[in-house]
């Protein structure tokens, strides 16, 4: 059996603007995570330092795995600054990589089903059927759920595999997304 790239996608994310986005009342952020994803970013800012309701802004100061992209101790040793994130909280840095690869996730789609309709409307995407989920040592994968797990795999085949790289750096967060199956026709 032969895998190919069937698609590939990339999306970039100002993380002052997310954070305000993810402050207003009724944002469309609002329902777009799960509750693992949700949790997961939590523990993860947790861990770097940032108790519950901080915001710490630059990421790792431990000195322990970067797995998600906190700025490095050389950018911090140079001095790097970043304005716009310097308004969010560090939970809003790791959703803000999250929802970077969700659109990610889109993309790569799309890409495979070039010449075709989407499957799913975008105004009708649920978009925490998306899913960054880490394993024990933090490395991401993309999990999906529900009407995007069917469509994907009606479209796209059973087998798909998602490559993530996710990080976060200054004023943005970025997120690169390799969709993987065996090609049709």
């Amino acid at each position: 059996m032969t895998v190919a790239v069937l698609g590939v996608g990339v999306d970039t994310v100002d993380l002052g603007a997310f954070a305000a986005s993810l402050a207003e009342p009724g944002t469309r952020f609002a329902g777009a995570f799960s509750a693992t994803e949700r949790r997961q970013c939590r523990e993860r800012a947790e861990a770097r330092g940032a108790g519950p309701g901080t915001s710490r802004s630059d990421g790792d100061r431990s000195g322990g795995s970067r797995a998600d992209g906190d700025r490095s101790g050389a950018d911090r040793s140079r001095g790097a600054t970043s304005s716009s994130s310097d308004q969010s909280t560090p939970m809003a840095r790791h959703l803000a990589a999250r929802w970077a690869v969700k659109e990610a996730v889109v993309k790569a789609w799309s890409a495979a089903l070039y010449g075709t309709p989407p499957p799913i409307s975008p105004d009708l995407l649920v978009w925490s059927e998306i899913e960054t989920v880490c394993d024990a040592w933090g490395r991401p994968a993309v999990r999906l759920s529900g009407e995007v797990a069917g469509q994907v795999a009606a479209t796209v085949g059973e087998g798909a595999r998602w490559n993530v790289s996710l990080s976060h750096d200054g004023d943005s967060a970025v997120a690169f997304v390799v969709l993987e199956g065996t090609p049709t026709g």
